[in-house]
């Protein structure tokens, strides 16, 4: 049988949210990786499973695409918001290089417009207790007890991909 992984990034310039999804398991791995071992992980998939003949997309949050990315409040003043942009930006180009090394190994990459924030948590974020009801509507095993943002956005991100 021909094994289908999903591979979504939710990019970060410390440590990247990373969920692999493999289908028809419908088992689902979640992890922080910071950038080079992130490329590590994506070459030993690279080698294991895309080099094999396995089905493995990248997926990876691509917030540039949204209109604005305008996270200023009017309480910031121009150091606060400087550094907002500044974060944001590295963000923003962490992402663009994780596209660009995936594509490099010969991934099928695709860039995800972040998903709507409609969750009972900080921001509108979805919690480990709602992630855990989702996956579970979704028959997707999740064994985990505790996520931290990143890995749930990632897993969030590859749960509705998989619907596709």
């Amino acid at each position: 049988m021909n094994t289908k992984k999903i591979i979504a990034i939710d990019p970060d310039t410390d440590k990247s949210g990373v969920a692999e999804l493999i289908i028809p398991e419908m088992s689902m791995n979640i992890s922080t990786l910071s950038f080079p071992y992130l490329i590590d992980y994506l070459w030993h998939v690279k080698d294991n499973f895309l080099d094999e003949g396995q089905s493995v997309t990248v997926l990876v949050e691509a917030g540039w695409l949204n209109q604005s990315n305008w996270h200023v409040g009017w309480k910031n003043n121009n150091r606060e918001a400087a550094a907002i942009g500044n974060s944001t930006g590295r963000n923003h180009e962490t992402g663009r290089k994780i596209i660009e090394m995936a594509r490099h190994f010969g991934f099928p990459v695709e860039e995800i417009r972040p998903l709507r924030k409609c969750w009972t948590g900080k921001d509108g974020k979805i919690t480990h207790e709602e992630l855990q009801r989702y996956l579970l509507s979704q028959r997707i095993d999740f064994p985990f007890k505790r996520s931290n943002q990143e890995q749930r956005d990632a897993a969030l991100i590859a749960a509705v991909y998989s619907d596709k």
